[in-house]
């Protein structure tokens, strides 16, 4: 059996691509803070003498401390502990809601979705949670996503699945649609599974997006995509996926609004 290390790549992985950072705005403490600071000056120019308290000072540290710290979470997967180092700083650096629902049924479908021995791609990787379970479920995983993203996602997979696993996870930067065959060609990158949990939102990529779907999606290649509606856009890209694929729903979570689906490559067309 032969073992990959981790962190390597598959081909020459592009760069490039859009980055996607969560933009916290603070605006209204900040303002209020100020505020604060101003009517202390006042203060002292009228003579008084308040206590002398760093406002904007204090709270710009407090609020770096909550937003942009490390913090991690664990889950019991397989019969093992996983623990995922998280931030906030990063669409990618988070848990979102259809990437466990897809972890649970994965863990409670072994039969129907064998993982045991698969090549399995995940795209959009993030935090890696679901690259490690499949892995824990005996998948050798490659684990994709944007460049800027895979340090976390490194240490995530090597943390939880060294020493745990039949094959050691890889790691690849990945930005959809950008030289897909170049860096991916069908000829020698061939997948059991493509998994994708919630990497539908609000953005612009969604064509890019359904080209990777349908260059990874081959014959022989089942795509196993989890998603949790918010938008408008959601539903439309819903629709060309089934039009892309043949497609079954695997499960819902109607309270969380989340669908898995079961997508083949498409052999008859209308």
């Amino acid at each position: 059996m032969q073992f990959v290390p981790i962190g390597s790549y598959l081909g020459k992985p592009s760069t490039q691509g859009r980055e996607y950072n969560v933009n916290y705005s603070l605006v209204t403490r900040k303002e209020d803070a100020r505020c604060e600071e101003e009517d202390v000056s006042k203060q002292e120019e009228d003579g008084d003498q308040p206590e002398r308290v760093m406002i904007w000072e204090k709270m710009e540290k407090q609020e770096k401390k909550k937003v942009w710290e490390p913090f991690s979470e664990t889950f019991n997967v397989a019969g093992q502990e996983v623990t995922i180092k998280l931030a906030l700083d990063s669409y990618g650096a988070l848990i979102w809601p259809a990437a466990r629902a897809l972890c649970e049924y994965l863990q409670n479908n072994k039969e129907e979705i064998d993982m045991m021995d698969k090549a399995v791609l995940e795209i959009g990787a993030g935090t890696g949670l679901v690259s490690i379970v499949s892995c824990l479920l005996g998948a050798w995983v490659t684990a994709s996503d944007l460049s800027d993203i895979l340090g976390n996602l490194r240490y995530n997979l090597s943390k939880n699945t060294r020493g745990r696993c039949r094959y050691t996870p890889q790691v690849a930067a990945m930005a959809w649609g950008h030289n897909l065959q170049r860096n991916f060609p069908h000829s020698v990158y061939r997948y059991d599974y493509v998994l994708a949990a919630d990497v539908v939102y609000h953005h612009d990529c969604l064509d890019e997006l359904l080209v990777t779907m349908e260059h990874f999606c081959r014959p022989g290649t089942t795509l196993i995509w989890a998603n949790k509606v918010r938008f408008e856009c959601d539903h439309t890209f819903i629709q060309r996926f089934k039009d892309a694929f043949d497609t079954t729903v695997l499960a819902e979570v109607p309270e969380e609004e989340i669908i898995i689906f079961k997508a083949t490559f498409k052999t008859n067309w209308d």
